[in-house]
């Protein structure tokens, strides 16, 4: 048990990679808070861990909004006394298009759920791990954030910020005893935001097409992402801050 009796939030869990880490997370020891802006979802997902005999429960709270993260950090600390991990899962992309064509409500969206979300998430959480004294943030970025390609130029603006203020975060809160990191997964064909990276169903082309780009050659899965994430989450990684751990396949192009 990696992460046994730790708090962990891991938001955008209804679904998708947040729903991997989250169960990784749990099977490990964790107790889990779960949030997604779709209820039922995360619902769902809590009733699958504790059925699985972990430890979990639902929060529903958008990250783009700061009432809504305040409470969400409040929820982990009155459910289990503490904060332990902050695991910022919780993303979206626009369509695939030229950087001309994405409008202003897009690119808007794009920065307050990618970026935004760690801004508010570093705001309410710091003092719950200061409290705590130490605590980790894992913040899910993209390999799109440090070798994007064209069609996604926001989206990868978005993770680049990500990947960079979380650098920043290590270094000004490490005498806090508080690690930031990021987790870099390459495309995977089965997250529900899959046709918009792509810019139109995924279909065989499409896949192809992805692939060849990844020389380990198959596509990245909700797991892969969730063993980086107990890793960063544990003891184990005590003295890891500041890095950004690529789960990509050794993705070249």
């Amino acid at each position: 048990m990696r992460v046994q009796g730790k708090s962990i939030i891991v938001t955008g869990s209804g679904g998708g990679i947040g729903e991997g880490i989250a169960r990784r997370l749990a099977a490990e020891g964790a107790r889990i808070i779960v949030n997604d802006i779709n209820s039922a979802m995360g619902e769902k997902v809590v009733a699958d861990i504790r059925a699985a005999g972990g430890t979990a429960s639902f929060v529903h709270a958008d990250v783009t909004r700061s009432a809504d993260v305040k409470a969400l950090v409040e929820a982990a600390v009155q459910r289990h006394g503490k904060l332990d991990v902050m695991v910022n899962n919780a993303g979206w992309t626009h369509r695939n298009r030229p950087a001309l064509e994405v409008s202003e409500e897009e690119f808007d969206k794009c920065f307050a759920v990618n970026m935004k979300s760690i801004y508010l998430a570093t705001i309410h959480a710091v003092p719950a791990f200061r409290a705590n004294k130490g605590g980790s943030f894992i913040n899910i970025a993209s390999t799109a954030g440090i070798r994007p390609r064209p069609g996604l130029a926001w989206y990868n603006g978005s993770k680049g910020a990500v990947i960079t203020t979380s650098k920043s975060l290590a270094a000004e809160f490490g005498p806090d005893n508080i690690r930031v990191n990021c987790i870099n997964p390459v495309f995977n064909p089965d997250t529900g935001l899959s046709a918009e990276f792509a810019g139109g169903p995924v279909d065989e082309t499409r896949r192809a097409k992805f692939l060849a780009t990844i020389p380990l050659g198959r596509f990245s899965t909700a797991l892969d992402v969730a063993n980086a994430a107990l890793y960063l989450a544990s003891d184990e990684a005590a003295f890891i801050s500041g890095v950004c751990i690529e789960v990509d396949g050794a993705r070249c192009v």
